[in-house]
């Protein structure tokens, strides 16, 4: 149903709220309303905070241009990924690789139209904050591409009936919104399959991604399920991790403390970056990969297979979730109505020396 302020257009989608609207239900003059939007002077704060939710709640969008040319086309689509999760990692160095890879897949799916691309890495902050900033986003664009579970479910949902919506590596269940997404489960599945029977590990650490993160709790799930399908094969701790180099160095540091015959024989990380921070630290405090401890990532990122040794990891078309991520949005913009839908591409288990073996790829 939509709330106060949303109007029923058509199928699941609603008219944006005016200025009008929200002094409406805040009990306040337009003007009012006009300096908070634009950060004046002369608004006491509560009135501000009361304003501010309402421009939530309706989902009002500040911007007079997009209000007059709602219904006109403006040959541009957005995409908003998460620079880090972790406050403490330093961007520049940790690197955007992810991300990186999905623009130019995005990229490459615009060129053959021509349309222009507004691109928006925001930081793990302030959730109302943030999706301010995006309804301000939406305002300029036809369609929105969000990367990586950036927002909550209910945020989600309120933009989609609003504006066409596809997520990259985002929920599955997100059922307002097309989404694209690698196979976590069958890419995992095989993974703890080849530690298991090719070298016959048993005892494996965990470092997971970020519990926000659609992937990561794929990720994890899928390594429970695998592991129940060995009998005295188990896991012998986890660590939470941010997706970052960082996560992976501490999550090393964590498995050190332990006596030396509790260490475990394995250790699966979320991605490519926890795997090599993780790798660093363990080769620094002097156990050898993979004769002590084998080390696996996820991804598949250029720098994994130029370790020593080399990262066994699962690849993941990381440039064709932006592509197809990209058609996906281009053909929701074409027909709103249309029913959504979920894209699941595969993942292939690419096989180096980190987890025992003789690389073959």
């Amino acid at each position: 149903m939509p709330t106060d302020g949303e109007r029923l257009t058509g199928p699941g989608r609603y008219s944006a709220s005016t200025l009008y609207d929200v002094a409406r239900e805040a009990g306040v003059s337009t003007a009012t309303v006009s300096r908070v939007v634009h950060g004046q002077d002369g608004v006491r704060l509560s009135t501000r905070q009361r304003v501010l939710e309402v421009i939530d709640a309706l989902g009002y969008v500040p911007d007079s241009a997009a209000q007059s040319m709602a219904r006109k086309r403006k040959e541009m689509i957005g995409l908003v990924a998460i620079g880090s999760r972790d406050p403490d990692t330093d961007v520049e160095n940790e690197g955007l690789l992810f991300v990186d890879e999905v623009l130019r897949g995005v990229e490459t799916s615009l060129t053959r139209l021509g349309w222009p691309l507004l691109v928006s890495v925001r930081g793990a902050t302030d959730e109302a904050g943030e999706y301010r900033q995006l309804q301000k986003i939406s305002a300029k664009v036809d369609g929105l591409l969000v990367a990586e579970g950036l927002y909550l479910p209910e945020h989600l949902a309120r933009l989609a009936a609003r504006i066409p919506v596809v997520l990259v590596s985002g929920s599955s269940d997100q059922a307002q919104a097309d989404v694209v997404v690698a196979d976590n489960q069958a890419g995992t599945s095989a993974l703890v399959s080849h530690l298991v029977e090719q070298h016959g590990r048993t005892r494996l650490f965990c470092v997971d991604g970020p519990p926000e993160a659609p992937d990561a709790r794929e990720r994890r799930a899928a390594l429970l399920q695998a592991l129940t399908r060995y009998a005295g094969v188990r896991l012998t701790g986890s660590f939470q991790g941010r997706f970052a180099a960082a996560s992976g160095q501490l999550a090393a540091r964590e498995i050190l403390a332990r006596p030396r015959e509790e260490l475990p024989d394995a250790v699966v990380c979320a991605n490519d970056q926890m795997a090599i921070g993780a790798m660093r630290e363990l080769q620094a405090a002097g156990l050898r990969i993979p004769a002590d401890i084998a080390v696996t990532g996820f991804d598949d990122i250029y720098l994994g297979g130029m370790l020593t040794p080399p990262l066994t990891t699962v690849r993941q078309p990381m440039r064709l979730l932006g592509e197809r991520g990209c058609d996906l949005l281009l053909e929701r913009i074409a027909d709103p109505a249309r029913p959504c839908r979920v894209e699941r591409l595969p993942t292939t288990l690419v096989i180096r020396e980190s987890c025992g073996c003789t690389a073959t790829s």
